[in-house]
């Protein structure tokens, strides 16, 4: 499965109440973040049922060489990418790093 199958799988397998929720959030795949090589996605917004008049639109983005670097094995790949995903996804919905890591997907 190909990196950008698996982020979309990740994102598929929300429940339709969060899907619904990120409609207008895109989801973008980018090499790497060039302040910050090494991390593995960012959320930038504003997060929902906030006024986003004049606002860019959300967005989660999720970083490929440093997750492809840091996981060589397909599988563990695969899970991070969703573990990614799911992290930014909960700073979307307005989570903290702590109660994402208590959630597992710190």
């Amino acid at each position: 499965m190909q990196f950008e199958e698996q982020v979309e799988a990740a994102l598929a397998d929300l429940p339709p109440e969060f899907a619904r929720a990120l409609e207008n959030v895109a989801v973008v795949i980018e090499e790497q973040n060039p302040d910050e090589p090494d991390l593995f996605g960012w959320y930038d917004g504003l997060g929902p049922g906030r006024d986003h008049a004049g606002a860019l639109p959300d967005r989660i983005v999720i970083y490929r060489r440093p997750l492809e670097r840091a996981f060589s094995d397909p599988e563990e790949l695969r899970r991070e990418i969703r573990v990614t995903v799911l992290h930014e996804v909960g700073h979307f919905f307005g989570l903290d790093e702590q109660r994402i890591d208590e959630l597992g997907y710190g």
